[in-house]
């Protein structure tokens, strides 16, 4: 087939070779070319969940509960059993610690804690030592880069004021914002059109199976990061990019795929690769008899 069509090229006229190549540069290879080019583009957004992912809150976090908890007699869940709640709905982490399923008793320890929080929350918060780095460098590099969080809005702004100028965040999405909290893919979803972004040049990045359920149901891309409570062997049980130990991943750029040979190559990938030949030989053909 190959000395075929090379037999038809070399018998066409110069001057239909020429129309041929003008054709082909303005039509379908150059969308094939720029498709190409487009798939490895990086993203433009960087949207982050906050706990465990940017910040260490967890000394405030148990403080806040071990106080409300313990007020009502619920001493018995240890620190590691609420920090395993970390990222879930305040109502929901109470009824997992103290098994009490009431709705006005949950509202109740919800009031009692965020009380609680606007004493211990902020100053028992930190950074991660990386975090200030590699949202400067995100940002440096021209992408959007926000916050989507069950915790409130102006709570994380108390804190990032500290280490950032005003609005270097282009976006903070808190509890406060949505009306269904994640796993619910509501708030990344508001990111993303408040942004005027698509989901496919969107990154979520996350600590927990909660972050990582949000991003599937929103049809985004999502990178795990094991700061938190939640494992490696955990995240990759859900669609990811990759799982860091480290937000200096993020920075990383993908290695380049190996040279081709036979040990390397698929027997669906030369199959792929021998249609797209075909196609385009026929598309060639087609517009030299034109």
């Amino acid at each position: 087939m190959f000395s075929h069509f090379l037999h038809i090229f070399s018998s066409a006229p110069p001057k239909r070779i020429k129309k041929v190549f003008y054709k082909i540069k303005h039509s379908e290879l150059m969308f094939f070319i720029y498709v190409c080019v487009k798939k490895q583009m990086n993203y433009t957004t960087y949207l982050f969940d906050f706990d465990y992912t940017l910040a260490d809150s967890s000394r405030g976090i148990v403080t806040c509960f071990r106080n409300v908890l313990n007020r009502h007699g619920y001493t018995h869940p240890t620190d590691n059993d609420i920090k395993r709640t970390i990222g879930k709905t305040l109502e929901e982490s109470f009824s997992i610690l103290s098994g009490v399923t009431d709705t006005r008793q949950l509202a109740e320890f919800k009031k009692e804690y965020i009380k609680e929080a606007d004493t211990h929350m902020t100053v028992n918060t930190v950074l991660f030592l990386e975090t200030k780095s590699v949202l400067a460098a995100l940002k440096d590099s021209g992408a959007r880069i926000g916050i989507i969080s069950t915790k409130f809005r102006y709570r994380i702004k108390e804190l990032l004021d500290q280490h950032f100028p005003e609005d270097f965040l282009d976006i903070i999405i808190g509890g406060e914002d949505v009306q269904t909290p994640k796993p619910s893919p509501e708030g990344l979803l508001l990111a993303i059109r408040q942004l005027h972004v698509t989901k496919a040049e969107t990154l979520y990045i996350g600590d927990s199976t909660v972050d990582a359920e949000t991003a599937q149901k929103a049809g985004v891309d999502f990178a795990g990061i094991t700061h938190g409570m939640t494992t490696a062997e955990e995240l990759k049980k859900y669609p990811h990019k990759k799982i860091m130990s480290s937000l200096e991943e993020l920075l990383e750029r993908e290695p380049l795929p190996a040279a081709a040979s036979p040990r390397n190559i698929s027997v669906r990938r030369i199959a792929l690769l021998l249609l797209l030949f075909a196609a385009f030989a026929a598309f060639f053909c087609f517009l030299i008899f034109i």
